[in-house]
């Protein structure tokens, strides 16, 4: 379930391009969030049960709509504008080792390893070896500290939420807080998109329309299967988000598939060879701690 997630994620980035042309960034990703929510509020069925949760869970679901879609995707966006592709897709593809050091201090079953540390460490060689290679820094471009600070904060705070999400409420379900904090998040976003960008629309295209209702689907589905592996007792927040060095891979690949000028080469190739042995060696670390465990809860 973690792949797919990590597959859907990895199909927004060529939406979003073409959403971009008719909206302006934080009004775009708003309207996509309130209807991502609205799209799980009404799969959900159960609206007397769906709004007693919202009722007793208010503050929380408030809290993960507020850093997990309005803080989290205003860093990623007015980062992303600020630098290259190139440099913009490293420091997003390297958000697994942020959320491990948050988790570190978060859990004390989630400790930082060696073998955990070489892993994530691979990962984000290999996503450097994908984001840079596939896409050459411009000359004369200069690198900007502000939008490098403001893609780390975005890390940071998917980190927090991450977290924060793994000791949320047992009684509230997974569908109702993605969905609650997606609509309410998105609310949010485009309160604030108005005066920060204006009221910036042009005339709609089908192929918005396209963009939009696949970005809705893959949120919502992708965040609400997310939010309950990071319920699932025994699953640990740094190991589950390793998968996401995936997002990249798939990113290439769908990206040859779709796009005609674009054509496997062999540096993507190495990177995702090494993004494939980092999740190996991951899979050999949690095979070797649960043996430990096991034996460790064996009677003396």
């Amino acid at each position: 379930m973690a792949i797919v997630a990590c597959l859907l994620w990895s199909s927004a980035f060529v939406g979003v391009k073409i959403g971009l042309q008719y909206h302006t960034p934080f009004q775009f990703a708003g309207v996509r969030f309130t209807l991502s929510g609205l799209m799980l509020f009404f799969f959900f069925n159960n609206y007397r049960n769906y709004v007693a949760q919202i009722k007793e869970h208010w503050r929380f679901i408030s809290l993960i709509g507020l850093l997990q879609t309005v803080i989290q995707y205003m860093f990623f966006y007015s980062g992303i504008n600020l630098l290259p592709a190139s440099i913009a897709a490293l420091i997003i593809g390297s958000s697994p080792l942020f959320i491990s050091v948050v988790s570190h201090f978060s859990f004390q079953n989630d400790k930082m390893n060696w073998l955990k540390t070489m892993s994530i460490l691979l990962g984000v060689v290999g996503v450097a070896i994908i984001s840079l290679g596939r896409s050459e820094l411009p000359s004369g471009i200069k690198i900007s500290l502000l939008g490098i600070a403001l893609l780390l904060a975005n890390n940071f705070v998917s980190g927090f939420s991450n977290v924060l999400v793994a000791k949320k409420p047992a009684r509230l379900a997974p569908i109702v807080l993605s969905s609650s904090s997606l609509f309410f998040g998105g609310i949010g976003l485009i309160i604030i998109s108005i005066p920060v960008e204006g009221y910036g629309v042009k005339s709609f295209a089908p192929e918005y329309f396209i963009a939009l209702a696949w970005l809705s689907f893959l949120s919502a589905a992708a965040f609400t299967i997310w939010f309950g592996l990071l319920q699932r007792p025994g699953v640990k927040v740094s190991v589950l988000n390793t998968w996401k060095f995936l997002v990249p891979v798939a990113g290439a690949i769908l990206s040859w598939m779709i796009i005609p000028d674009e054509s496997p080469d062999l540096v993507s190739i190495a990177g995702m060879s090494v993004i494939a042995s980092s999740l190996l060696l991951l899979n050999y670390s949690n095979r070797k701690g649960a043996r430990l465990e096991r034996e460790n809860a064996k009677p003396i």
